[in-house]
């Protein structure tokens, strides 16, 4: 199956997925059912295992693989063949339990979980506990179109739960996969004229320079070069060097380079 990933980075933006029409029923969904005209056959109904859900005066019908509008249509139509000279029918999906949303990731609840017909994210993650206190920084929600494709949302934590924007918390449908990632550790390595060698991890949610760095192995000994190598390796296993003037760093006159993990500094020894 050809899988297409399309990736969204949402601020302000509105982000738009439109569902309806789309989702087929199935077994154990519970649907609301109104007919203006004939007010007593208003319910609400579960459908049962074998696809179907009975009415009064029309008995039992198939729900499973329709729409929401096709349900709708097909009750009509079973209702004018009863005698009923007119019927304004509308269905709804008030809970999808055929299709449950799978959330996985930082938060307290994960797994599969029923959702009403009409929820928005925050309604979802906070059903499911809401999120952990290992939670990164943004929330991933993945949904498949009836083409097969994939398409995929990056949704920032904190425009989200922090702000309140209104514009990312997007609704949630049956089938979406809401993803978590929890943050992760970075491990920055330190080795030379420094007082503490080795290993120093700082939190995901920490913004790690090169100063936090050297302050956290307890500042650079006295033997220490002025020039500051920082190694970085890619995907590909290859190498890359960066080299600071700490002197230049410390008096402001250039940024100071942040790190990421597994990054290797290296202090030498001043031979002067």
């Amino acid at each position: 199956m050809l899988i297409a990933a399309f990736v969204f980075h949402v601020t302000l933006a509105e982000v738009v997925w439109a569902q309806e029409g789309r989702y087929r029923v199935g077994p154990r969904d519970r649907l609301q059912v109104r007919v203006d005209e004939l007010p007593s056959l208003d319910s609400e109904q579960e459908v049962a295992d074998d696809g179907t859900i009975t009415l009064e005066v029309i008995g039992s019908l198939q729900a499973q693989g329709l729409s929401e509008r096709e349900l709708a249509q097909r009750i009509r139509d079973r209702l004018l063949e009863e005698g009923l000279r007119k019927a304004t029918v509308t269905v709804s999906v008030s809970e999808y339990r055929s299709r449950p949303v799978a959330i996985m990731g930082a938060v307290e609840d994960p797994g599969n979980h029923n959702v009403p017909g009409r929820s928005t994210l925050l309604e979802v993650l906070l059903g499911a506990g809401g999120l952990s206190a290992e939670h990164g920084s943004t929330v991933q929600v993945r949904r498949r179109a009836d083409n097969g494709l994939t398409d995929q949302v990056s949704i920032s934590v904190r425009d989200l739960v922090e702000l309140g924007d209104p514009a990312v918390n997007i609704p949630i449908y049956a089938g979406d996969l809401i993803n978590v990632p929890p943050v992760r550790d970075v491990v920055i390595n330190i080795l030379g004229a420094v007082s503490s060698v080795g290993s120093h991890t700082f939190k995901g949610t920490q913004r790690v320079t090169l100063l936090t760095a050297i302050a956290r192995a307890g500042g650079l000994s006295e033997e220490a070069s002025n020039k500051i190598r920082i190694k970085r390796q890619d995907e590909n296993g290859e190498w890359s060097e960066v080299v600071v003037d700490w002197k230049r760093l410390l008096a402001g006159k250039i940024p100071d380079p942040p790190l990421q993990d597994g990054d290797l500094v290296v202090v030498k020894e001043s031979f002067f």
